[in-house]
C-alpha cells in the first residue's frame, strides 16, 4: 500500500478551518483550481466528500467534522518537531548525563566539573564511569553520553572528537626519595624500580624504547592498570612512577614531581560523543563544560611538595 502524501494533511487542515475552496486557497496562495485539485486529491485519499454543497456554500460532512479536532493538533505537533529547539532553560533541565573517563580524569577533573555543572543546572547529575577499552559501543547505543581519553584507532569513524588538552609525562617520588636531590638524568632514571601502567598485558612501552635509544633499561617492579593506584605505590615506596602531567595534578600534591630526562611524546586528551547528540542544545552545554574545566592551565608546571 503506498504511503499517503503527508504534506496533505496541512491542506486538509486549512480547508476543515477555513469551510471553503476559495478561502483556503488564498490562504495557502494557491489558485482555485489548484486547490479544487488538493481537495479531489483529499477526497481520494480519505474516500469521503469532506465538503459538501448546502446553498451557497460548504458544509464539513460527519467525518471532515471528526478529522477537524484531530488534523489541527497533528499539523502543530509536526511544526514543532521541524521547529529549531527551543532555548535551553538550565535552571528547570534535569537528568543525568553520563561520562565514561578514566579515574585520573574523574579524580583530577571531577570535582570542579561537578560544582560548575550543579551552579548552572541543579536539576543536573554526573554519573561517571569507567573506561576499560576504547570500544565506541557505549557511544552508539546510547548507554554513555560523553567520552575523554586519547583518540585511538578503534573508535568508530563516526564518532565526533574535540582536543581538551595537551599533556607530558612527568616522573613522581615520594618525598625523601634520592631522586629529589641533583639532576635527574637518564643513566639515574633508568637505575630505579618502576611502577607501569598498562590496562592489557605489556610488559614495554614508549618509556622503555626511548631507554633503549640510549642503551639503557629500566626495571619494571610493579604493574597497574591506572594512574591513581600508580601514584599511590609511589607516595609509599621507593618507586618511580610516570604519568600525565594534567591528567593528574590533584593526585600528586605532596609528591615531589620532575622533568623526564628522555624524550617522550605528549599525548592529546579529547572528548568524544555520538553525532545523534551533536546538536542537542543540553549535550552542547555539557561538552562547553567539560570544555571550561580542561583548558584552565596549570597552577605551576610541576608540583612539588
Amino acid at each position: 500500500m503506498p504511503h499517503p502524501d503527508l504534506n496533505l494533511l496541512v491542506t486538509l487542515d486549512v480547508l476543515l478551518a477555513e469551510g471553503s475552496v476559495a478561502r483556503a486557497a488564498r490562504r495557502l496562495r494557491l489558485s482555485p483550481s489548484a486547490m479544487s485539485r488538493q481537495l479531489a486529491r483529499l477526497r481520494e485519499t480519505t474516500g469521503d466528500p469532506l465538503l459538501v454543497r448546502a446553498g451557497r456554500g460548504l458544509v464539513l460532512t460527519p467525518r471532515a467534522l471528526e478529522l477537524s479536532e484531530r488534523v489541527g493538533h497533528l499539523v502543530e505537533e509536526a511544526g514543532a518537531m521541524l521547529r529549531p529547539a527551543e532555548q535551553l532553560d538550565l535552571r528547570r533541565l534535569a537528568g543525568t548525563f553520563t561520562l565514561r573517563a578514566s579515574d585520573g580524569f574523574v579524580e583530577n577533573f571531577g570535582p570542579a566539573l561537578i560544582d560548575s555543572v550543579g551552579a548552572e543546572a541543579p536539576g543536573v547529575r554526573l554519573r561517571f564511569v569507567p573506561k576499560l577499552d576504547k570500544d565506541s559501543t557505549p557511544l552508539r547505543d546510547g548507554s554513555v553520553d560523553l567520552e575523554t581519553g586519547v583518540v585511538g584507532g578503534s573508535q568508530g569513524p563516526e564518532v565526533r572528537a574535540q582536543a581538551l588538552f595537551r599533556d607530558r609525562f612527568v616522573g613522581v617520588v615520594r618525598v625523601g626519595h634520592e631522586l629529589c636531590q641533583g639532576e635527574v638524568t637518564p643513566v639515574r632514571y633508568a637505575a630505579g624500580r618502576h611502577i607501569l601502567v598498562a590496562r592489557h598485558r605489556l610488559d614495554k612501552g614508549p618509556i622503555d624504547d626511548a631507554l633503549e635509544m640510549l642503551g639503557l633499561e629500566r626495571e619494571i617492579a610493579a604493574t597497574v592498570g591506572g594512574f591513581s593506584p600508580a601514584l599511590a605505590l609511589a607516595r609509599n615506596s621507593d618507586m618511580i612512577a610516570t604519568v600525565p602531567e594534567r591528567h593528574t595534578g590533584n593526585l600528586r600534591a605532596g609528591l615531589f614531581s620532575f622533568t623526564l630526562p628522555i624524550p617522550i611524546a605528549e599525548i592529546t586528551v579529547s572528548m568524544l560523543w555520538h553525532p545523534r547528540l551533536d546538536a542537542d542544545p543540553a549535550h552542547r552545554w555539557l561538552r562547553e563544560c567539560v570544555r571550561a574545566m580542561c583548558v584552565k592551565p596549570l597552577a605551576s608546571p610541576l608540583q612539588r611538595p
